[in-house]
């Protein structure tokens, strides 16, 4: 099997409510490391208006909302017309939704042709891939604790899901050094969809990530006192 000596990994969009700047930050980020694969981590798409939770009246309807998020997801192809991405509890709302609804999977279509983009963009529920320091294993959430994920799979670990949480941990044994990474997100903090999470002190940290030959790198998305990237990779 293929040993991948660097993997980009992009962390939660929420299109179309991602952070205005976060496709020409992934763009540049890929153009400095040339990753030989892409992980999405998943919630790709936010689905808000078609969400478990109550939903602003001011948001898209659920129509426009999907289709503003493929326009996204589109451009999001260009940079990487092949990828794998994680299942989550938001970008994978339409299979939940159907789950709940009592609708077999197989009456869907498949979510490439969903989303309208080529089959070389595949969805996995995890995702485990070699690289020259060991096996690293993908999922979109799995315990707010990275590091139980780590010593539940016995392999190095990328999550995300937890928007508050861009942090790299490591563990050691007497046979193995691991880490365990959460990405953070790439979401616009101030858009009406996430409003519910103004209360809550801790601030969604922006970032993508790249494993290089097996070992970890969280790369910020900085900020200038405007809101907006301020256009340079800092690592």
């Amino acid at each position: 099997m293929k040993s991948y000596k660097k993997i980009f990994v992009i962390s939660d969009l929420h299109a179309p409510y991602s952070h205005p700047d976060s496709l020409d930050f992934l763009y540049k980020v890929k153009k400095k490391y040339s990753p030989d694969c892409v992980v999405n981590i998943g919630d790709e798409l936010d689905f808000s208006a078609s969400s478990y939770h109550e939903s602003s009246t001011e948001l898209y309807n659920p129509s426009k909302e999907l289709e503003e998020g493929k326009r996204i997801l589109k451009k999001l192809e260009k940079i990487f017309p092949s990828m794998h991405l994680l299942h989550s509890n938001h970008g994978s709302m339409a299979f939940r939704k159907a789950n709940t609804a009592g609708i077999a999977k197989n009456l869907l279509k498949p979510y490439h042709e969903m989303l309208e983009v080529s089959k070389k963009w595949t969805w996995h529920d995890t995702l485990t891939l070699p690289t020259p320091l060991g096996n690293v294993y993908f999922v979109h959430q799995q315990s707010s604790n990275v590091l139980q994920v780590c010593a539940a799979v016995s392999m190095n670990v990328v999550q995300g899901h937890y928007h508050t949480k861009s942090c790299i941990h490591y563990i050691s044994s007497p046979e193995k050094l691991m880490w365990a990474m959460n990405v953070g997100c790439l979401l616009d903090k101030n858009h009406l969809a996430f409003k519910y999470s103004r209360v809550i002190v801790k601030r969604p940290i922006l970032s993508c990530a790249v494993v290089t030959m097996g070992i970890p790198k969280l790369i910020p998305m900085v900020l200038k006192r405007n809101g907006r990237w301020d256009g340079k990779i800092h690592l």
